[in-house]
């Protein structure tokens, strides 16, 4: 009976022993700041740089490497509007200014500087934004949180806050090119063969545009290989989800301005508004990824340094 005792514990210590060998090791992320970036890494490979230049409207993510192809899903320059950035966050018709498109003498979000302010299993960079105006100085100052991470090969995550504090009294105008925005590569868009779909199963830009939806997911195959990305909104946010601005050329932007009445919205000085969004950068179409199951689990929890 001893003996049998001896061989069982050897026995279930050799299992513990193959199942941690093959476990998979939690990803490498680390974040490196130079010169207008940061750019992060994910196992020693490229997936993002936060940019921050001088000389364009906002600060901006390029490139947005997918999972499995190593190169960006996202278009640096848009293809039928130069002015759209990859991924990012701006708006036209801000008290009488435009944070979107032109030249910045009509108004620029301009970074403070960056910092990461974690980095290892997950990275988060942490920057304070202004919106300044000409003739007007900041009208808003926004805190943002970017949390990176990637929970298995096949998928990286994207957490973003954002925290606005409006300087002044604010009038915002109706407008169609406003607020959390990302445009994928040609080869992955509705002209090209890709799919656009939402949380209701709706496609395409006939079918997505104007339409309230939790998410919507833009996927394609390039050289053989399909990718995508997701942009997923949070529930906190003001009148959430808001519908989405969509376009079969690669756009997609989650906003509520272009359907609001047309005299617009005025925003009070010192009034405050947190905005949260998670895009998912996938491997394979929006089958192949449950992103309900990645938003009921994003909702629950803080990003939080």
């Amino acid at each position: 009976m001893p003996q049998e005792r001896s061989w069982l514990f050897l026995f279930f210590i050799s299992v513990v022993g193959v199942v941690a060998a093959t476990a998979p090791s939690p990803a490498q992320i680390e974040a490196v700041k130079r010169d207008g970036a940061v750019d992060v890494t994910i196992n020693g490979s490229l997936f993002t740089s936060y940019l921050t230049p001088t000389d364009w409207k906002f600060p901006y993510f390029w490139p947005v490497n997918g999972p499995a192809s190593g190169e960006s899903v996202t278009a640096e320059k848009g293809i039928d509007y130069p002015h759209h950035r990859s991924l990012y966050f701006g708006c036209d018709r801000v008290g009488g200014c435009n944070f979107w498109a032109g030249e910045n003498e009509t108004g620029q979000i301009r970074s403070l500087g960056p910092a990461v302010v974690e980095s290892g299993t997950r990275v988060i960079i942490e920057d304070t934004c202004e919106w300044v105006c000409p003739g007007q100085g900041s009208l808003i100052r926004d805190r943002r949180l970017i949390g990176i991470s990637a929970p298995n090969p096949n998928t990286r995550l994207m957490d973003f806050r954002f925290d606005f504090a409006f300087l002044q009294v604010t009038h915002i105008e109706k407008s169609n090119h406003s607020l959390f925005s990302a445009e994928v590569v040609p080869s992955l868009s509705v002209r090209e063969g890709g799919t656009l779909v939402n949380a209701n199963g709706e496609r395409n830009e006939e079918g997505t545009f104007g339409k309230a939806a939790v998410w919507c997911d833009y996927s394609g195959e390039r050289d053989g290989i399909r990718e995508g990305l997701a942009i997923i909104q949070h529930p906190d946010n003001p009148d959430s989800p808001w519908p989405y601005f969509t376009r079969d050329y690669g756009f997609f932007s989650p906003t509520p301005l272009y359907w609001i009445e047309e005299d617009g919205l005025t925003v009070e000085a010192g009034a405050e508004i947190v905005l949260r969004f998670l895009v998912v950068v996938h491997k394979g179409g929006v089958d192949e990824i449950d992103l309900d199951a990645i938003y009921q689990d994003w909702i629950g929890k803080n990003l939080t340094p």
